[in-house]
Formats: C-alpha cells, sequence, structure tokens
C-alpha cells in the first residue's frame, strides 16, 4: 500500500494542501467545520505524518536521548524510569540507547540521537565522556552526564568514594580482617572511586587486603571469581569481600554457598547499587543503595533547565547509604 501523503489527504478533503498542513500543525487558524473535514480524511485514509520532516521545520524534536551502560543492569533501567517520568511530565519522550558496556555500541546511540535530532542528551557513559558530545555542543544540544562528572557538562553523579568506605567499614565491624574488593574494569571512574574508598578504610589497620580486577560485572563472573575463592585453602580465603556491584555479588553469593561456603560466617559479602533482587536473595544481601530513580529525574531536571536557557553548570550530587542485612554480621 502506497504512503499516504498531504497531497491525497487535501484531494479527499476537497481542500488545499496549506488548508490540510495549518488543520494539522496550526488548528486555530481553520474554521472547525474544515478542521473537522481534514480529521475525517486523516482518519479514514490512515495518514500518518512524517516525524522527521516535523522536526526539521520545528527545530525541535520534543524527544531526550539516554544512553546507559547496560540497561540489563537494574540500576540503569532505575535511572531510565525516573528519567521518563520526569521527562513525560514535562511533554518529553525518553529514547533509550544500551551501551552494552561497549564504547562502540555507546558512540552509535550518540550518533542516532544526533541524527534523529534529539532536543537533549543524557548520557551514563562506558568509561570517559566520548569526544562526540563536543559536537553536541557545537549544535547547541544540552548534555547531562549521569553518574559522571565533566568540568564542561552538567551531571549527576554520587559519592562512590564515601560509598566504598561505607562498604568496607561495614566488613571491618563484622570481623573480617582478610579483605577483598572484587570489581572493575580500571577504567571506569565509579570503580576507581570505590575501590578508592576501600583503601581509605583499612589504610593503617592490622588488616590483609587484595584486590581482584574485573573486566565486567555480572552474576556469570561472580559465581567463577567465588570458585576460585572456594578453592583456595582455609587460610588464604578472605573473610570478607566488597564486590563493585549486587550483579557481581548476587553471582559469588550462589558460589561460595554452591561450595559450601558459609555466608556471612566463613565469608562475609557486601555489594553496591541496592538493587531489587540484593534483599530478596537466598542470604539478603548487605548493599550500599545509590538513588538511582531521583537521579534518572534529577538529570532530567538539569536537562530541562538548559533547554530553557540555562548556561550554568551543575553538580548534582547525591549521597549513598549503607542497607545492612544478613550477608554481613555483628562483630
Amino acid at each position: 500500500m502506497p504512503d499516504i501523503g498531504l497531497r491525497d489527504v487535501a484531494a479527499h478533503a476537497g481542500v488545499s494542501i496549506g488548508t490540510v498542513s495549518n488543520a494539522l500543525n496550526r488548528p486555530g487558524v481553520v474554521s472547525a467545520k474544515t478542521a473537522a473535514l481534514v480529521a475525517a480524511s486523516v482518519e479514514e485514509l490512515g495518514y500518518v505524518p512524517h516525524l522527521a520532516a516535523r522536526q526539521l521545520k520545528a527545530g525541535r524534536s520534543d524527544a531526550l536521548g539516554l544512553s546507559v551502560i547496560n540497561i540489563a543492569n537494574p540500576f540503569f533501567a532505575d535511572i531510565a524510569f525516573g528519567a521518563e517520568e520526569r521527562a513525560l511530565a514535562s511533554g518529553y519522550s525518553i529514547i533509550v540507547g544500551n551501551g552494552l558496556d561497549s564504547v562502540a555500541r555507546e558512540a552509535r546511540s550518540l550518533d542516532l540521537f544526533e541524527r534523529q535530532r534529539m532536543d537533549g542528551v543524557l548520557l551514563a557513559p562506558v568509561e570517559a565522556a566520548p569526544e562526540q558530545l563536543q559536537r553536541f555542543r557545537k549544535r547547541g544540544v544540552p548534555v547531562v552526564l549521569i553518574d559522571h562528572r565533566h568540568p564542561q557538562f552538567s551531571s549527576v553523579s554520587i559519592d562512590h568514594r564515601l560509598g566504598g568506605r561505607l562498604a568496607t567499614q561495614s566488613l571491618l565491624d563484622s570481623g573480617c580482617r582478610h579483605l577483598s574488593f572484587v570489581g572493575g574494569p580500571e577504567s571506569r571512574p565509579q570503580m576507581v572511586e570505590r575501590l578508592r574508598g576501600f583503601r581509605e578504610a583499612t589504610d593503617g589497620l592490622p588488616v590483609r587486603t587484595t584486590v581482584i580486577d574485573t573486566t565486567t560485572l555480572n552474576t556469570r563472573l561472580g559465581r567463577e571469581i567465588a570458585d576460585r575463592i572456594a578453592g583456595l585453602p582455609a587460610s588464604d580465603r578472605p573473610d570478607g569481600i566488597f564486590a563493585g556491584n549486587d550483579h557481581l555479588a548476587i553471582g559469588m553469593l550462589q558460589g561460595l554457598v554452591a561450595r559450601g561456603i558459609r555466608v556471612p560466617e566463613d565469608i562475609a559479602l557486601v555489594g553496591y547499587d541496592d538493587i531489587e533482587f540484593a534483599g530478596a536473595a537466598v542470604i539478603p544481601l548487605t548493599s550500599v543503595r545509590q538513588p538511582a530513580t531521583d537521579m534518572g529525574a534529577r538529570a532530567v531536571d538539569l536537562l530541562l533547565a538548559h533547554l530553557s536557557g540555562s548556561d550554568e553548570v551543575v553538580e548534582a550530587r547525591f549521597t549513598p547509604e549503607l542497607v545492612v542485612r544478613s550477608s554481613t554480621r555483628t562483630a
């Protein structure tokens, strides 16, 4: 079936193409009778306006682009939820790009946002803020970073260094004296800050620490690392583990329990993000909570401020919270 265009609608309604255009885009300049006539023709013919052409003419899309590291992580899904709710309340739609932990995938999403003329861009970058963002700046398209900071862009982030200290202190309070940090990659600023907090919390204390760097953070890898730890002599195993996120921690919890290692009696375990599954695990997981939904909403607020003409670079900083559950113990 051929595409139905304005010319077809005009012929069907017995009016000019200009009248159809006015009825669709500026209904106040045509009579109620003409508007109803055009509307009936649109309905009968099944005419769908060409969105790209309307965007080009109006100079705006009424849509915001959001690219996140990996939407499969509930933390980023919650950010997207918060952003979409706030955007919809302000008359905008959200187009989501999933980086899948890939710089190349992220670049494709940003290219799409540029081609589709998004009014603004929200980005939780896979690694450092990409050079593509400068193209948006040159075109006057505002950008807000999420869970990442850059002096040229407004951002919404959380104090991961404090979060790392909170997680580590919970293990120390559990009586742990051989602590391991498991997380990465090192190129991700959030992991660097969490590790920094881990080291600050243990600095100068009579405890042993080890660091296991990872290239990603998922449950499969968590189970693999737990299996390796379980295979060590008991004297070499850590008695407390701080996992870089809850996905990794839940995988480690599964792996440790499967190998007969008791949590928290033999090894205490702390995650990060406090996703919904953390509290629902077979042994509820102590975790550092990030207010993801609030972060997504705040990011949209900053973007809307820029769309309204503000040039102020704002850094919104949230505070993490330790949620203590059964995977750690009282010393």
